[in-house]
């Protein structure tokens, strides 16, 4: 019988367990179960952190081929034999039988597991996603990392507003696995698809949390758990790796469609489907792995890869690593997964920093040896507008060239149509031919920070300014504002061993996407006003060993503890920047926007929160049960709004929270409390 979620509270009954069974001898296979074997595999055999499910070679194998595996153990993969007595295995063995019941063997097929006591343990009756869908989602749904192409990170729901948000409540919560975790949830039609921290990926009951199904990959590494984000398009699911394949799972039952080629490199960003095809990036280690890959949505087939660190014959048309070997050449997309516009039929991705990090190890100990302004070390720090069919660039925009500090411009790019109206006494940087000009554009603020503003047509360069504030030490020293051109604040350059320098910013904001509210044509930026303390390497002498490279956080000149930490409100006509201080712990936050003119986002220091979006008043905070760590969507289910928000260890929290990365060394004991937590209305 297939349970449904109508027919569960049944099931039990339906067990086909021998008469010869006993109760008692059941409740023994329980105990036994549970005191050796539920620790690795889960209470319900379904897997768990230290585990694979195991409900298909119990569901496959018959009494005796069972016992002997359990006798023997599988070692190479770290389980130890069971050691229990003969007068214990017939219990432990028919309990594991009862866990089977109701499974069929091809359930397992791909190591899905299924949850039959879930409150909606078959996903029936589903649409498949569309390319209008996508374009066009409804409010309901959150289909993709910032819900739409755009990356605006706004949601049309109002259920929960400034009047009702005092009334949030727990709606539910789930423990997730130890391990890494900066995902972001997909939610199509009440079901949440989710990677977990171990690299499982699972579909959840979005009302309740419970598992509806999992899937549990093969591959190698272990940091699947870093992926930011899955794609849903027709009946599938696409996931990357952490062996740099980009696998495929039905959405309605968890089985793999078709994997792609592995790569070396670890599919941090996630994927994204656009015009039929899925698309993918991450870490890299050399310049054969540093790529964006698309492949086609049915098949797993290669289409084409985009190289991100550039040739020399590739554009400009000549060569900007300064004859670097093109296999040393590195500049990762380990970030987010980038965003497409309908309207210009462009994909728009985004590139960290080059590597090595300092342009002395780069250009073996000449840092002059690419220019101080853009291009040096393309596709580095750059915004790149591809065309989805081809792969080729179509253009592209440098905003830190030949980086010296690891100061990546990887994160989300933000499209929208403004009115161009900077405000000199807030914007630093004006291109004079665009003022008082409607125009589309494509925004972001980088990790060192900085804003930008372009043309999304053509990647023309309409106004810039430091962020959070302008400082001395900001790594940008000017802008060519009728050319765009940026240019390297060289005072700040590393340009020998030892050399000791404060770059600003740092960190100021990271992978964790922003938001912009089209209602009031704003940005919502969490910032820290942290500076970086570098040294570069010192190679050993006579009178001294070796001393490595070292890289700490501090506050920028002049800032309290107190004033670190906070909100910035960009109006994107002006330029203005109005902050919302709040104080010494910084974030790994998301942050979501509604048109119930509230403001969702949270800190390292487990506070979660709603603001008002035009004053900033906290108008409701709860306590987690960790860091808050990107992740915070919102959705709904029957006409019911949810707010969703996982908690848990990412890269950024310890150095933030110790003080090595972030400015204040906090040492909050807050743990890793990797979760997921959902609030409502009622």
């Amino acid at each position: 019988m297939k349970i449904t979620k109508s027919n569960w509270l049944i099931a039990p009954l339906l067990i086909a367990i021998p008469a010869i069974v006993s109760a008692q001898e059941i409740a023994d296979g329980t105990e036994t179960f549970n005191g050796i074997c539920a620790h690795c595999h889960g209470g319900d055999g379904l897997g768990g952190t230290l585990g694979p499910n195991i409900m298909a070679r119990v569901s496959q194998e018959n009494d005796l081929e069972l016992a002997a595996f359990l006798r023997a153990g599988n070692p190479e993969k770290g389980m130890p034999p069971v050691v229990i007595n003969d007068q214990q295995m017939p219990p432990l063995l028919e309990y594991l039988r009862v866990l089977a019941s109701g499974y069929s063997s091809s359930e397992f097929e791909n190591d899905t597991s299924f949850n039959p006591l879930a409150s909606m343990s078959t996903i029936e009756n589903f649409r498949p996603v569309t390319n209008e869908m996508l374009l066009n989602p409804d409010p309901a749904d959150w289909l993709m990392y910032s819900r739409t192409y755009d990356a605006q990170r706004f949601s049309p729901l109002d259920e929960i507003n400034r009047d009702t948000v005092s009334q949030l409540n727990l709606a539910w919560s789930l423990g997730l696995p130890g391990g890494v975790t900066e995902t972001i949830p997909t939610v199509y039609d009440g079901v949440m698809y989710l990677t977990m921290p171990d690299g499982t990926v699972a579909a959840l009951d979005a009302t309740t949390g419970d598992l509806i199904w999992r899937y549990i990959p093969t591959v190698e590494g272990s940091g699947a758990g870093r992926s930011k984000t899955m794609s849903i398009y027709e009946d599938m699911i696409y996931f990357g790796a952490s062996d740099g394949s980009v696998i495929a799972i039905d959405a309605v039952n968890g089985q793999e469609r078709w994997r792609s080629e592995t790569s070396d490199r670890d599919i941090t960003s996630g994927t994204i489907v656009i015009e039929g095809k899925v698309l993918a990036g991450g870490t890299c280690r050399d310049r054969a792995s540093c790529f964006i890959s698309a492949h086609d949505v049915h098949t797993g087939e290669l289409v084409w890869k985009f190289f991100t660190a550039q040739a020399p014959d590739e554009p400009p048309g000549f060569d900007t690593w300064a004859g670097v070997p093109l296999e040393e050449r590195r500049a990762s997309t380990w970030g987010l997964p980038g965003g497409y516009d309908a309207q210009t039929g462009l994909i728009y991705w985004s590139v960290a920093n080059p590597s090595p990090y300092t342009r002395y190890e780069r250009h073996n100990g000449n840092p002059g040896a690419v220019s101080y302004s853009a291009p040096a070390n393309l596709y580095s720090n750059s915004t790149l507008a591809i065309d989805p069919d081809t792969g080729a660039l179509n253009w592209y925009y440098q905003h830190l060239p030949g980086d010296d500090w690891d100061e990546d411009m990887n994160q989300e790019r933000i499209i929208f149509r403004t009115v161009v109206n900077p405000d000199p006494e807030h914007v630093k940087w004006i291109n004079p031919d665009v003022v008082g000009q409607q125009r589309d554009v494509i925004v972001n603020v980088g990790e060192g920070g900085g804003l930008w503003v372009l043309d999304k047509h053509t990647g023309e360069f309409l106004w810039a300014l430091p962020f959070p504030e302008d400082t001395e030490n900001f790594l940008i020293e000017d802008i060519d504002v009728n050319t765009g051109a940026t240019m390297i604040n060289r005072d700040l350059i590393l340009d020998e061993p030892g050399a000791h320098r404060m770059i600003c910013y740092f960190n100021t904001r990271s992978y964790w996407p922003s938001s912009y509210n089209p209602e009031r044509n704003a940005m919502y930026v969490p910032y820290i006003k942290n500076c970086l303390n570098m040294t570069s390497a010192m190679p050993a002498s006579e009178a001294m060993p070796a001393m490595p490279q070292s890289r700490i956080g501090i506050s920028a000149p002049g800032i309290t503890p107190d004033e670190l930490n906070g909100m910035a409100k960009v109006n994107m006509e002006t330029g203005e920047i109005t902050q919302w201080v709040t104080g010494p712990v910084p974030t790994t936050s998301s942050v979501l926007t509604t048109a119930g003119d509230l403001l969702f986002w949270g800190d390292i220091n487990r506070r979660f929160r709603a603001q008002d979006l035009d004053t900033g008043e906290v108008l409701w905070e709860t306590i987690l049960n960790g860091p808050v760590s990107t992740s915070n969507i919102t959705y709904a289910v029957d006409g019911k709004q949810y707010v969703a928000v996982i908690t848990g260890s990412n890269l950024s929290h310890p150095g933030l929270n110790t003080g090595t990365m972030g400015p204040v060394r906090l040492n909050l004991e807050n743990g890793s409390g990797n979760s997921l937590v959902v609030f409502s209305l009622h």
